[in-house]
C-alpha cells in the first residue's frame, strides 16, 4: 500500500549555489542569497507546469523538467506514485551561469515530494536527501549547500557521499558579475586535463586548505587562498570574457574566481559598502551585477 499526500499545496524556497570558489574542485561550495521558489501539489489529474522568472522560455514543460524528474525519484524513493501534479515555479537563479540552477532544481523537486507524503521527512532522511541529490547531479559540490545551506565541504567515494558544515565569517560578502550568455557545464567539464602535474596538485591542496581559514576568519589571505591551478585555467579558454574579467579583479587586489563552470564570477568582500562599490565598477558592458550575502540556509519548506 502507498503512503498518503498532503492535501493542498507545499511551497519550498532553495538557493543559489557558488561552486569550487577557486582550489575547491568538486569539493567546495556555499549558498548565496538568490532563490527559486517551487510549489506543487498532487492532483487527480495529469502533469502541469508554469514556470516565470529565469528560464521561463528555455525549460521544456513536460516530465523532462528538472524538477519534475527530481519529484519522481524523490515519490519513488518513498514508494509512492502520485496520479498528477501541479508545479509552479518562480525562478531567480540565472540558468547556466554557475550558480547551481540545475541543483536548486533537484533539491527542490526532492523537498516537495518529500513534503507530500505523509510521514516523507521521517522516511527519506538528509542524508537520503542528498544521496539521491548526488545521483541526479553527478557531483555533490552543489547540491550539498543547497541542502545544508552554508559553507560546505563535500566528496563522494564510489556510491557514498558526504557532506559537513564549514564556518564563515559573517561580515563576508561577495558580488557576482553574470553574463549574458551561459555556458554548459558538461562542455566546460569536457574541457579538463585527464592527468595534472603533481606540484599543481600539491599547490592546490595548499590553496584549498588555506581558503578554508580564509573564510571564517583570515581574509587576509583570500588572494593567495582563492589560487587555483586544477579548472579555471583551463575553463579560460571557454569563457574569455569571465577569465578577463577575473584577472582584472585580482589584479586589482580582490579576491575573484569563476563560479562554478561558469561563465558567472563571484568576487569575495569583506570591505563592506566600499569594497562592494569598487568591485562593481569593473562590470563589463551588458554584465548583470548583484551582491550577495554569502552562507545563508539551504532549501526550506515555507508552507
Amino acid at each position: 500500500m502507498q503512503p498518503d499526500f498532503v492535501v493542498g499545496p507545499v511551497q519550498v524556497e532553495v538557493s543559489a549555489t557558488s561552486a569550487n570558489l577557486g582550489p575547491g574542485y568538486d569539493c567546495l561550495g556555499v549558498t548565496l542569497d538568490i532563490h527559486d521558489h517551487l510549489t506543487a501539489e498532487v492532483t487527480p489529474g495529469v502533469l502541469e507546469i508554469s514556470v516565470v522568472g529565469e528560464g521561463a522560455d528555455e525549460v521544456r514543460l513536460d516530465d523532462s523538467h528538472l524538477v519534475i524528474r527530481a519529484m519522481h525519484k524523490g515519490f519513488a524513493a518513498l514508494d509512492a506514485q502520485p496520479p498528477g501534479i501541479r508545479l509552479h515555479c518562480e525562478n531567480e537563479i540565472p540558468h547556466s551561469r554557475g550558480l547551481g540552477s540545475s541543483s536548486a532544481a533537484i533539491v527542490g523537486g526532492l523537498l516537495l515530494a518529500r513534503s507530500l507524503v505523509v510521514d516523507g521527512d521521517r522516511n527519506l532522511s538528509q542524508q537520503a536527501l542528498l544521496e539521491l541529490a548526488n545521483q541526479m547531479e553527478g557531483h555533490p559540490d552543489n547540491v550539498a549547500p543547497a541542502i545544508l545551506g552554508g559553507l560546505v565541504v563535500s566528496g563522494q567515494s564510489a556510491e557514498e557521499v558526504w557532506a559537513t558544515r564549514a564556518p564563515i565569517a559573517a561580515d563576508l560578502d561577495g558580488v557576482v558579475f553574470i553574463p549574458a550568455a551561459g555556458a554548459s557545464t558538461h562542455s566546460t567539464r569536457a574541457i579538463l586535463p585527464q592527468t595534472i602535474d603533481h606540484a599543481d596538485a600539491a599547490a592546490n591542496t595548499g590553496r584549498a586548505a588555506l581558503l578554508l581559514r580564509a573564510l571564517h576568519e583570515n581574509p587576509e589571505h583570500l588572494m593567495r587562498a582563492t589560487e587555483d591551478f586544477l579548472h579555471q585555467p583551463f575553463r579560460a579558454q571557454a569563457m574569455p570574457e569571465s577569465a578577463a574579467l577575473m584577472a582584472r579583479l585580482r589584479a586589482g587586489g580582490h579576491a575573484a574566481v569563476i563560479s562554478g563552470a561558469g561563465p558567472t564570477v563571484l568576487c569575495f568582500n569583506n570591505r563592506g559598502d566600499d569594497g562592494a562599490a569598487q568591485i562593481s565598477r569593473h562590470a563589463p558592458s551588458g554584465w548583470r551585477v548583484r551582491r550577495v550575502v554569502l552562507g545563508g540556509p539551504g532549501g526550506r519548506v515555507l508552507s
